[in-house]
């Protein structure tokens, strides 16, 4: 039997309130909304905060709002809302299609956008989608808040730059025209984590040629997105010659382990087609926002 080492609990009542009780309580708090991630690590003991402080009733961080050339989404957003946001659909489809691979409608139902970014997992989905999507981390704490790119945001496996009296509060997508992304997944078995995920998303000029493009992989020891492929995309017209070179490009760039979800050889090969894939898919998207 698994069992955590024995916790105090508390429930923030606002924001303020939860960064009080974080800033009193010390580095050996943790907050907890969903919990899928934290409690299993507290059951096996590789987590053992002295204090549990509850954000659950935080309404005020649970939004999806459209703000000029903004989407802002709060922290305590659920994952099923994410899903069946119809902004989000229609402006991020990939968010949507990362979503309907994440774990089960169980998890969804409880699980944030906020504790799958805190708890930056290597594996996880939606740190991938937020590169891709070049968004933003609000992090408020006793000195106000505080605006991080993803790459500030994320400090490596399971850290952020989420400091012991912070939350993060809110994280902003830019609102790109003529854009579409797409996200794709290989897991073992439905819901769990990626054996390899790649997401894109492109922006298409006037004239038909990529303007911008993001690549994001998971699972393969990427830190930020894939900027050589990037550059070989922008400027030329999107054709299957030029995903087929991206998706050589990505699984060079990709810094696998072998373990029990695949040997190296096959989780390049992943990241090779997964590209080609989510570049197809996001390229066509563009082009239907495009003809809009």
């Amino acid at each position: 039997m698994q069992i955590p080492a024995s916790f105090d609990y508390v429930r923030a009542s606002t924001v303020d309130d939860a960064i009080s009780l974080l800033e009193r309580h010390g580095p050996e708090s943790r907050v907890v909304a969903g919990g899928h991630s934290l409690l299993p690590m507290m059951k096996l003991r590789l987590a053992r905060p002295e204090w549990l402080i509850d954000i659950n009733e935080l309404f005020e961080l649970d939004f999806v709002l459209r703000d000029a050339n903004t989407l802002r989404v709060g922290a305590m957003t659920r994952h099923a809302t994410l899903l069946e946001s119809p902004d989000i659909a229609r402006l991020f489809p990939i968010i949507a299609d990362a979503e309907r691979v994440i774990a089960d409608p169980t998890v969804r139902n409880r699980g944030t956008i906020g504790g799958s970014l805190c708890q930056a997992d290597p594996a996880e989905d939606l740190s991938t989608v937020c590169k891709v999507l070049q968004a933003e981390a609000v992090v408020r704490g006793p000195g106000g808040e505080r605006v991080l790119s993803m790459n500030d945001f994320h400090k490596g496996p399971y850290e952020t730059a989420v400091a012991y009296n912070e939350l993060l509060v809110e994280v902003r997508f830019p609102i790109r025209p003529h854009s579409g992304s797409a996200y794709e997944k290989v897991e073992r078995r439905v819901g769990d984590w990626a054996v390899v995920a790649a997401g894109a998303a492109v922006s298409l000029a006037s004239d038909g040629t990529i303007d911008d493009v993001t690549i994001g992989l998971t699972a393969v020891g990427m830190e930020g997105t894939v900027t050589e492929a990037e550059t070989l995309l922008r400027g030329h017209r999107p054709g299957e010659e030029l995903f087929v070179a991206a998706g050589r490009i990505a699984a060079l760039a990709s810094d696998p382990v072998a373990d029990q979800r695949g040997p190296i050889d096959y989780k390049r090969h992943l990241a090779d087609e997964l590209t080609r894939r989510v570049l197809r898919r996001a390229a066509a998207r563009a082009g239907e926002a495009q003809e809009g």
